[in-house]
């Protein structure tokens, strides 16, 4: 049931990875020191402020955390990275504040989740990076970061994305890593294609590892221990006496960053867990299926790894409306007009830190604020996964399409972000949940491999969703071990 485990699989592939680290240098962090980068040893901070944030070095996996300073080079580490949305853009009562995944390497959070998933099979013997190619089936930013982590920890990397993605991955990966790339037909919505390709390779080539996210316990794993604390920090940070940890957000994509809300049940137990899709493919609202814009939330199915029971509230977004606003906050008419409007200019500088999907987690935010009818004492969460430079190229396609952006469009596409309503969203009684979890016997049962057995498992074992995240700090023993076995040190 487990993808990762903590229990030696292989002693032969084990040695071979200490000895690849060895000769290599390369130092695995645990968990906790990606959660809390103050007890990353100080000779590996002394190293780093003269590595740059995306450098394929291998002390840079120190830096698969939210607290990265905000810099390109020579960072170190300070609080979690995020911006706090000016109500005068969200017209919302409440406060909406996003983590920001632009300062993690590759600029996106999706590193953190892609390590959660590797770093356990190497300390167990799961793989062996002197035979083994790490597979990273994706829709956008999570191959990315499997590339990232696994070049620079000594082991090929290859990568499957649908064909229609930015242009931007597709350059990064072949030029800078050097990934293998596979590109499979369609584009964000269509995850079956790269299940299949997966089950080819799966055949054909036996020296390849498959990291499904989609399935990858590591990967709700990471997001629990590292994303879940990053929101409440930043909770202490901005409330005040009155205010409440009221909801967080998230694009559902692999249910890897959803699990943050497993974490912050634990703190908020009232929280608003609320899971967001595209309302061009509406799988967990009405069963529904289709094409969409919002790049990096893979849908059509409900993921392996997604805990159903803890999501309250499911909302669609129209991928209209995050395209309208990636040209507001991005083109200098744009800007021009947020001025006038008095949108302060350092506010304005940062509106490049929303990608895409993030802009999409804000409207479903606010949408959420609404339909609870929130209060400025309410205080919701959410996911900047990247930014605005993973998506030049769909600027680029925009004003090919649409024409030069005016401060009259600007005023329009504000004004559709501040008349974001509360359509197309459903709160989950306990009947709706158990519906949701019911479509994953299509994919996962008929079409995957998992047996009914398991899949009830996930269900009715109350004891199974704490056992699979309580795994980490196991890991985190297997890491210490390992790191002790190579003998890296300054």
């Amino acid at each position: 049931m487990l993808t990762a485990t903590t229990k030696i699989t292989d002693e032969k592939a084990l040695a071979n990875a200490v000895q690849r680290f060895r000769e290599r240098g390369i130092l695995l962090p645990t968990f906790a020191q990606q959660r809390n980068p103050e007890l990353i040893p100080e000779w590996v901070k002394e190293k780093l402020q003269h590595i740059g944030l995306w450098d394929l070095h291998p002390l840079n996996l120190f830096r698969i955390t939210w607290k990265n300073e905000p810099v390109e080079k020579g960072g170190l580490f300070g609080p979690p990275n995020y911006l706090e949305i000016p109500r005068a853009l969200t017209g919302a009562e409440a406060r909406i504040v996003a983590l920001i995944g632009n300062w993690f390497p590759t600029g996106a959070h999706k590193v953190g989740a892609a390590y959660g998933c590797l770093a356990p099979r190497i300390v167990t013997g799961g793989f062996d990076p002197t035979r083994h190619k790490a597979v990273w089936p994706s829709t956008g930013n999570y191959c990315r970061g499997g590339a990232f982590d696994s070049r620079i920890m000594g082991t090929e990397p290859v990568a499957i994305l649908p064909e229609g993605m930015s242009r931007e991955r597709f350059d990064w990966l072949k030029e800078v890593v050097g990934a293998e790339v596979i590109a499979t037909p369609g584009s964000e919505s269509n995850v079956k294609e790269i299940y299949d390709k997966c089950w080819e390779i799966r055949r054909t080539r036996p020296e390849c590892v498959i990291f499904n996210q989609f399935e990858e316990f590591g990967n709700a794993a990471w997001h629990y221990h590292l994303t879940g604390p990053a929101v409440e920090e930043v909770f202490g940070l901005v409330k005040t006496p009155a205010s409440r940890l009221a909801a967080y957000i998230s694009a559902t994509g692999s249910a890897g960053t959803i699990a943050a809300g497993d974490y912050l049940r634990t703190v908020s137990p009232h929280l608003k867990v609320v899971a967001s899709e595209a309302l061009q493919c509406p799988t967990l609202l009405m069963n529904g299926f289709g094409s969409h814009r919002i790049e990096g939330i893979g849908d059509k199915h409900v993921p392996w790894i997604h805990n159903v029971q803890n999501t309250d509230v499911v909302t669609a977004i129209d991928d209209e409306v995050p395209m309208r606003l990636l040209r507001l906050f991005n083109e200098p008419a744009g800007h021009e007009f947020l001025a006038d409007a008095g949108i302060g200019k350092d506010w304005i500088e940062n509106l490049g830190l929303l990608g895409i999907s993030g802009i999409a987690n804000i409207l479903a935010a606010i949408k959420t604020a609404r339909y609870f009818e929130m209060t400025e004492d309410d205080i919701l969460f959410t996911v900047a996964t990247d930014s605005v430079g993973l998506y030049r190229s769909r600027l680029g396609e925009l004003r090919e399409e649409r024409g030069p952006y005016s401060t009259l469009q600007a005023a329009r596409d504000l004004e559709c972000l501040l008349g974001t309503r509360t359509g197309h969203l459903k709160e989950l009684a306990y009947p709706d949940k158990k519906a949701i979890h019911n479509l994953k016997y299509f994919t996962w049962v008929e079409q995957q491999g998992k047996t009914v057995e398991e899949l009830d498992r996930l269900w009715h074992d109350r004891n199974f969703w704490p056992q699979m995240f309580g795994q980490v700090e196991e890991w985190d023993e297997l890491i210490r071990a390992f790191n002790e076995r190579t003998g890296v040190r300054g």
